[in-house]
């Protein structure tokens, strides 16, 4: 663990003992997450392939026996959140505080006896980013839960339950790929994984060693999940599922993608939330073998294609992440793409190490010019997934 962790971790276990009066059981820590490639495709039983930030949502616990949780963050401040487990009721709750009482309503349903806990919790994981932050913090309640109450469960049903968390508990429609990256990426990797059957290879990943560099650029404008644009586009690709006769858009090979659309007649819409579907899973199976092959420059013009069918296809850009996307290849970036659901939030930029300075300055400059607020602009290193820290 690196000194800014531990330091990170000491200081919210002294928090949590301000708080509530005694010492926490342990700290633990959960990563966001930024994926190279393979967007709108979770929900479809598709492929993506996400790798976790450095940046964390860290959580201070101690269990209790007593059917009372108690909840509080540093991030959102004010008092003390105090709630009865058994009056855990699903969308009854539109704080911050749903998304930690949701995993212990999800255990609880999943039949897992949880009886409290006191959470202290901080992050620094952007919100309304596109990085996950939300998935982080599910995660790390649900692994400290896991450890507390000697539940066994492994990494990817830690995952499952904090999906379930967010879908039924909150009431957004999120896939599975927030969650399983959070719990389960390894340092120095990104993870290929196949969300039908939640089947994982950890890809090595390292820009360093080859002289490049991932820019995450933040575009300070907040999305949000649980808005209605991101379930419409869920349920247009379940109606050309249905139309199509498959149980998923990943059943439609990219092969027959265009006889796919030919049958779809006039659905514009759902033609073009398909096409981007099905394409999109071949782009993460093209960089897979890129990655493994060691071609890893030639990922770049993917990601541009990426964008180009999350921008046309989805509609789910916005004028400043296209703004990025098309600076940062002006300005000698190997290839750019907005990252995460959509509708504001960040993009990636892939690089060489000695263009940084110019390609964020470009960057920083055309949204200067476009009466934008300063994007942030920080390096994505891939970093462990979830752990106890203390």
């Amino acid at each position: 663990m690196s000194e800014s962790s531990a330091a990170a971790a000491e200081a919210v276990a002294a928090r949590f003992e301000e708080l509530y009066g005694s010492a926490p059981d342990g700290v633990w820590a959960a990563p966001g997450r930024v994926n190279l490639i393979g967007e709108h495709t979770d929900y479809n039983d598709g492929f993506v392939m996400p790798f976790a930030l450095p940046h964390t949502a860290v959580a201070a616990v101690s269990r209790r026996d007593d059917g009372v949780l108690r909840l509080h963050s540093d991030d959102i401040g004010g008092r003390v959140v105090e709630l009865a487990v058994d009056d855990l009721v699903p969308e009854s709750d539109k704080r911050w505080t749903a998304y930690p009482a949701g995993v212990v309503w999800a255990l609880r349903e999943a039949g897992h006896a949880v009886t409290g806990a006191d959470v202290h919790l901080a992050s620094t994981v952007p919100a309304g980013a596109g990085l996950s932050s939300s998935a982080a913090l599910e995660v790390v309640v649900a692994l400290a839960l896991n450890d507390l109450f000697g539940l066994g469960l492994r990494g990817w049903q830690l995952a499952r339950l904090s999906q379930r968390a967010e879908n039924v508990y909150v009431g957004a429609p999120v896939g599975i790929m927030d969650q399983t990256a959070s719990a389960c990426c390894e340092a120095g990797h990104a993870l290929f994984l196949d969300t039908r059957d939640l089947s994982q290879r950890q890809i090595p990943f390292d820009l360093a060693a080859e002289g490049m560099r991932l820019l995450v650029v933040d575009t300070q404008v907040k999305h949000s999940h649980s808005e209605g644009e991101y379930g419409k586009r869920r349920e247009g690709c379940e109606k050309g599922a249905a139309l199509l006769g498959v149980d998923a858009l990943r059943d439609v090979p990219y092969e027959e993608l265009d006889a796919a659309l030919e049958r779809l007649g006039d659905e514009e819409e759902v033609r073009r939330l398909v096409r981007h579907v099905v394409t999109e899973d071949h782009r993460v199976e093209q960089v897979v073998s890129l990655l493994e092959s060691g071609d890893t420059r030639a990922i770049g013009p993917l990601l541009v294609e990426g964008h180009a069918s999350l921008r046309d296809d989805f509609r789910v850009s916005c004028p400043e992440l296209d703004l990025v996307v098309d600076t940062a290849v002006s300005a000698g970036a190997l290839g750019a793409r907005m990252t995460g659901g959509g509708f504001g939030g960040s993009a990636i930029v892939l690089v060489e190490e000695g263009d940084v300075p110019a390609v964020t300055k470009a960057v920083e400059d055309a949204f200067a010019a476009a009466g934008y607020k300063t994007p942030r602009v920080f390096e994505a290193v891939p970093s462990a997934g979830a752990r106890r820290v203390r």
